[in-house]
């Protein structure tokens, strides 16, 4: 069996991995992918403490199923805001963005 350390250094990876693509990148759909590594990160802890408290439970499930479901709406919404931005300003570059110039 493999041990709950193993997987919380690999979402600890992952989330580290996420939060580098979301600080250091600036073509938003980098960042959005970003994000959604962070949120795999989260689901892999879930599932592994989880597995190693509540076997009889699905809670861990429950809680990841939301968390993909999150994922999802987030990217669908993320996608539909960066395709609108690009059709306005042409770039879809973060630090050329500011909301409020015109």
């Amino acid at each position: 069996m493999v041990p709950l350390t193993w997987y919380l250094v690999l979402a600890a990876a992952l989330f580290a991995i996420g939060m580098f693509g979301v600080l250091a990148r600036k073509n938003a759909v980098a960042v959005l992918m970003g994000v959604e590594l962070m949120l795999n990160a989260v689901n892999i802890n879930l599932l592994a403490f989880w597995r190693y408290t509540a076997l009889g439970e699905l809670v861990g499930h429950a809680f990841a199923v939301f968390v993909i479901t999150v994922a999802a709406a987030e990217a669908a919404v993320g996608v539909a805001l960066f395709i609108a931005v690009y059709r306005q300003r042409d770039t879809v570059n973060v630090e050329e963005l500011d909301a409020m110039k015109g």
